[in-house]
């Protein structure tokens, strides 16, 4: 029985690797508008915090991004399809700022899982990149990630989820007066509602899939500008 259960989770180690901050990313760099929303006094505190984990963070991942790391897992055996939905991610990144954030992190991601595990398949997507055939989105990265990995679906949805919300609070904690408790309170609060959008997300289809939140758009824009910044977007 032990061996059997092992066998059925032998994905999970790989993917706890890739998702600790230790895996050489750089998300660490980039506060995705949080930044300017702190400036901006729309977050500022525990509770605000967890106000835009789940009212502008988790709708977005529920109507956008969760539905594109499906999309990606979907169609991560056909690499040409693969790099076709890159580029249709790239296009639903408004703020420059957004784009560039995603493709660092992406781009980053694919060539640490290249030194690490050497697969012809990873090799071709950095490949494609060169040749501009796609732009290296985190989220395509990680949809390539699972498919290789053989990591279940909503195992790798709930993943990328936690990494996002997590991501958010590792910037709050550079940001505000917070604590690492009150950190830890507004990201239990936010992670209790994430089953629901990832539930919500696999009803999604490929049409009708996206996400417009001008809040968070209108930051990104506006940090662009800043006059100082403690992080890149």
């Amino acid at each position: 029985m032990e061996t059997s259960a092992a066998g059925t989770l032998a994905w999970l180690p790989a993917l706890l690797q890739t998702a600790d901050p230790l895996f050489p990313t750089g998300a660490y760099a980039h506060s995705f508008g949080l930044e300017e929303l702190v400036r901006l006094g729309a977050v500022s505190g525990e509770k605000t915090l967890g106000d835009f984990l789940c009212q502008q963070v988790l709708p977005g991942m529920e109507k956008l991004e969760l539905p594109y790391l499906r999309f990606g897992i979907e169609l991560a055996p056909d690499l040409e399809a693969l790099c076709a939905l890159d580029c249709e991610i790239h296009a639903w990144k408004l703020a420059s700022e957004a784009r560039l954030a995603s493709v660092q992190i992406g781009t980053r991601r694919l060539a640490a899982l290249h030194k690490v595990h050497g697969l012809p398949v990873l090799g071709q997507m950095l490949e494609a990149l060169r040749e501009g055939r796609a732009h290296g989105h985190h989220l395509s990265v990680c949809a390539l990630q699972a498919w290789l990995q053989k990591v279940p679906l909503e195992g790798a949805l709930l993943a990328y989820g936690y990494q996002g919300l997590a991501g958010a609070c590792t910037a709050a904690l550079k940001l505000l007066r917070i604590g690492q408790d009150g950190c830890q309170r507004a990201l239990t609060r936010a992670l209790e509602k994430l089953p629901s959008a990832v539930a919500g997300s696999l009803r999604a289809e490929r049409r009708s899939a996206g996400c417009f939140s001008p809040l968070l758009e209108i930051a990104s824009m506006r940090h662009a500008l800043a006059r100082e910044r403690l992080f890149i977007s």
